[in-house]
């Protein structure tokens, strides 16, 4: 009795095909993001960048209706020098200080487009990778 040899059997990804499935997984697990907040990649940025939360931000504009408040204008001041000390520091802390005030506010890209582009980049690895395997 003669029997048919299937071709489909599973092999092992071979090791440029290992490379890029775990590339694609990886970027796409950290870009993904979540319907509110950040992504990963994102919030790992902000704790490399300022893990003790101890950076300080430059305060937002006094608003109009309390110029006249002295306590308000002088605690407002108190944080603006706050910032100024710590950004005339090293290098390395105006540095840190940039890339906190880049990221802190949303992730740079709009969710929906974000979610389209790695999902594209999803499909281009799947169809790297099944191209490989006709190698």
């Amino acid at each position: 009795m003669v029997t048919a040899r299937h071709d489909s059997v599973l092999r092992q990804p071979t090791r440029a095909q290992w490379w890029i499935i775990w590339t694609a997984a990886i970027v796409l697990i950290l870009a993904w993001p979540p319907s509110d907040g950040s992504s990963l990649a994102m919030k790992a940025v902000r704790w490399v960048v300022d893990p003790r939360g101890s950076l300080p931000m430059l305060p937002a504009p006094l608003p109009m209706g309390l110029d006249d408040d002295g306590d308000a204008v002088a605690a407002h001041d108190a944080l603006e020098s706050d910032y100024y000390r710590a950004r005339s520091g090293s290098a390395t802390t105006r540095w840190r200080m940039r890339l906190k005030e880049a990221v802190v506010a949303t992730d740079p890209i709009d969710p929906s487009t974000e979610r389209q582009l790695l999902i594209g980049l999803g499909v281009v690895s799947a169809l790297s990778v099944w191209r490989l395997n006709r190698k």
